[in-house]
């Protein structure tokens, strides 16, 4: 547990540090913490500000393809990852003329307020894990804070308070990327990108 704590509280100083770069007028960082782990289960939560009503984040959420890190895609691609934000509506990913993945089911939307999916994400697939990912919108300010709350348990090939950590570290690039969508246009941490351009040349 003091593992995962102090985790949080880097990921926290990271992220306060690195989200905003080249657009903190426009957004504030995001908060992160994983609230508690178990062997057998874990809840890790995050959350931005963003200079948008909640219509218009709902939005920028719901058009995932736009957002989304490629890197945590099977395509490789995020443009092949859609999000239908109704009741019975799939996070899924189209690999092909028949081919396909359902990341999530949407179990309950209240637009533009709430939006809970149930499923395990990316690697957990493969294991007997079940998770409840909520996505809430709130006014804040002249703008909106959004709050994501991953919760999973079940059974995996070492505790869920390791996995507890990867799939922090997954999410918190996730949330990133889209408050930057929402705040410029552009999920890409550009800064970041310029930086490893000049190393290269």
């Amino acid at each position: 547990m003091k593992i995962v704590k102090l985790r949080s509280l880097a990921v926290q100083l990271f992220t306060f540090l690195t989200l905003c770069v080249g657009a903190s007028a426009l957004c504030s960082p995001v908060f992160a913490e994983v609230v508690r782990s178990s062997d057998v289960g874990f809840t890790v939560t995050h959350s931005v500000n963003v200079p948008m009503p909640p219509p218009a984040a709902w939005s920028a959420l719901a058009d995932v393809g736009r957002w989304w890190d490629p890197e945590h895609t099977f395509s490789g691609d995020a443009r092949n990852m859609t999000l239908d934000p109704f009741v019975g509506g799939c996070l899924c990913e189209k690999l092909g003329m028949y081919a396909g993945a359902q990341h999530m089911i949407v179990i309950y939307a209240q637009p533009p307020k709430t939006l809970r999916l149930r499923g395990a994400l990316g690697r957990l697939q493969e294991f007997a894990i079940t998770g409840s990912l909520t996505w809430t919108i709130e006014v804040s300010g002249g703008g909106s804070k959004i709050t994501m709350t991953y919760t999973a348990g079940g059974y995996a090939d070492r505790p869920l308070t390791e996995w507890a950590l990867l799939v922090d570290g997954d999410l918190v690039t996730q949330m990133q990327r889209l408050g930057r969508f929402i705040a410029t246009g552009n999920p890409a941490d550009t800064k970041a990108d310029s930086k490893a351009d000049s190393k290269r040349q």
